[in-house]
């Protein structure tokens, strides 16, 4: 998925953001707001890890996000 789809996206992100990285708060990703250096340094930040690791972890998350992310309520019923 393109980063920038996800960051156009953001707040239907939050929430599997919040699932992959718990530590992270409501303030933290409303800072972020979808810019992928800011969540880099919020995960190094929160969980005490390396730029590298931090880079590796948003890559293989980006692998994951779907286009059903981006489906509003309204769209699915």
């Amino acid at each position: 998925m393109n980063w920038d789809r996800i960051q156009g996206n953001w707040k239907q992100t939050v929430g599997h953001a919040k699932e992959q990285w718990g530590k992270l708060t409501d303030d933290d990703l409303e800072v972020v707001a979808g810019r992928r250096d800011q969540l880099a340094g919020k995960l190094q930040e929160r969980y005490g890890i390396a730029v590298h690791e931090a880079e590796k972890q948003i890559a293989e998350w980006q692998r994951k996000v779907s286009d059903a992310w981006f489906k509003t309520d309204k769209a699915k019923s």
